[in-house]
């Protein structure tokens, strides 16, 4: 079963975890922009992100037969910078455009402020202008009253549900969230959001329909590789495999070619690996023989 990581931020992950996550079956990531941990104090910083992970992240996972799509966005803890915000909106509009970008996002609320707002209805503004889908946040604190007020601005500005995934759901949020008719999204984490036999339960409780899982890895305490071992304690619980296909290949699919860029290709893998091939003169090898389909690797 190949599988979809439709929320990782491999800018934040080693090349041995793209080496890990293709071995354990996944086939296609998506990494949405969001907080690099340390506060960024020019827009020139978002531009250059932003060209990563159309560029050297996208190569990056080619190299291991993975697919990489990205979301752009303002994200909204940085959407409290008012020095930075409207030049990063500006930017955007040059950006969303671009092949691989298939989703407006990360946005939504973190603290729920009013600036936090009015950017979230600005992006969702450009979503529409660009005719993308949206990957909405919701805030880890009062994360229900941060769902509310995210399906009610949805219902507002009569943003099309169908085109809205919200993500980093818990038994608090998913039922109101389903009821929108936007997709859910669900984080997968070591300790904290969600855990793969909750999420077993809630797939139990409210079926497959519109229903994502994802590892939202980064920088923190994470695992890149929550996506296969939720499918295995799926699987375990006695998930039929139409289902767990489902959640962790068809839906983030169906969602994500909304955008009309979703490129799989034939196999979905990129045919015709190559790891002799650089990205900027650089290589994702340090003196390790390449790969390359239709050889076998020498000996290092």
């Amino acid at each position: 079963m190949q599988l979809f990581d439709p929320h990782v931020h491999m800018t934040s992950r080693t090349t041995d975890d793209y080496q890990a996550m293709a071995a354990a079956g996944i086939a296609a990531v998506v990494e949405p922009a969001f907080w690099v941990g340390q506060p960024r104090t020019h827009v020139g910083t978002f531009e250059d992100y932003f060209l990563s992970l159309l560029g050297w992240e996208r190569f990056r996972a080619q190299q291991f037969g993975i697919r990489h799509f990205c979301t752009l966005a303002l994200n909204p803890k940085e959407a409290n910078n008012e020095a930075l915000a409207a030049g990063v909106i500006g930017l955007l509009r040059r950006y969303l455009e671009k092949d691989g970008v298939v989703a407006v996002g990360e946005i939504g609320y973190d603290d729920q402020t009013e600036a936090e707002h009015r950017r979230f209805t600005e992006q969702l503004a450009l979503a529409r202008e660009f005719e993308l889908p949206v990957l909405i946040h919701t805030p880890h604190r009062d994360k229900k009253r941060g769902t509310e007020r995210t399906l009610a601005l949805i219902a507002e500005t009569k943003f099309p549900p169908e085109l809205t995934l919200v993500d980093h759901n818990n038994e608090e949020t998913l039922e109101m969230v389903l009821r929108s008719g936007c997709w859910a999204g669900h984080s997968i984490y070591p300790a904290t959001k969600m855990d793969e036999p909750r999420m077993v339960t809630l797939v139990q409780k409210y079926g497959a329909e519109r229903i994502l899982v994802n590892s939202a890895a980064d920088w923190g305490v994470s695992d890149p590789l929550k996506v296969p071992k939720t499918a295995e304690a799926l699987r375990r619980a006695g998930v039929a495999d139409a289902a767990i296909e489902t959640i962790c290949w068809t839906n983030p699919v169906r969602f994500f070619a909304q955008s009309g860029r979703l490129e799989l290709g034939d196999g979905v893998v990129p045919p015709g690996v190559d790891q002799r091939q650089l990205w900027e003169g650089n290589s994702v090898l340090r003196g390790q023989a390449p790969r390359v389909d239709g050889q076998r690797p020498r000996d290092s």
